[in-house]
């Protein structure tokens, strides 16, 4: 049987207190998702970079809140 692939409409989920909630992880899944966008992922990571980890999960959250899930 063939069948067509369905979409998945839901977001991705990342896990922070998992292994993806590294920040280095974070940064590397923000430069993806940047260049997907067509936006500056060097800006993004440095903006991360230049706080602590809360800064960090912030500043994802601040530009792909609208593309992927962040749980704690």
């Amino acid at each position: 049987m063939i069948r067509t692939k369905e979409e998945n409409h839901e977001k991705p989920v990342i896990d922070l207190t998992g292994p993806d909630g590294n920040v280095f992880v974070l940064m590397s899944i923000a430069k993806r998702y940047a260049k997907q966008l067509g936006l500056e992922g060097d800006d993004i990571v440095r903006e991360m970079m230049s706080g602590d980890y809360e800064n960090a999960v912030q500043v994802f959250d601040r530009n792909f809140g609208d593309w992927v899930i962040l749980e704690r």
